[in-house]
């Protein structure tokens, strides 16, 4: 209809395929770095507190060399997850994400492997992590 305003920001159909080629390389980025993020997190979880459930009646210095190795294969996908990430992201942004995957993996974490009660706190967590997502990522 004449003088209705098109809700599409873009005008000429030749503007649309750099779009969305832009918006397809940018979801491939979040996928892998999630992905990749995810993972470093669970190697994480078990490098950092697996340890109490499984080698508490270990020397200490078992418990930290296992630790370390676990650590190792962390570090060996945080690292390129950090780096894929941050051609897309801006610093802030990929750390906010990171907290919101550690937050996600750690739950059930902690419920299944670790047998802790789940509780209300994880919601509460996560709902000031939303807010920290939208001031983080709104600009």
């Amino acid at each position: 209809m004449a003088g209705e305003v098109s809700s599409c920001p873009v005008r000429n159909k030749r503007q649309l395929l750099p779009l969305c080629y832009h918006f397809a390389i940018m979801s491939l980025v979040l996928i892998k770095t999630i992905l990749l993020l995810s993972a470093a997190n669970l190697f994480m979880l078990f490098a950092w507190y697996g340890h109490l459930k499984d080698l508490h009646q270990k020397p200490l210095w078992l418990a930290i060399i296992v630790s370390w190795g676990i650590a190792l294969i962390e570090y060996s996908l945080q690292v390129p997850a950090n780096r894929i990430g941050f051609s897309q992201l801006n610093l802030a942004q990929l750390k906010i994400l990171q907290e919101v995957i550690t937050l996600i993996v750690f739950i059930p974490f902690a419920v299944m492997y670790m047998q802790q009660p789940l509780k209300w706190d994880y919601l509460w967590a996560g709902l000031c992590m939303m807010g920290a997502v939208y001031f983080i990522f709104r600009t």
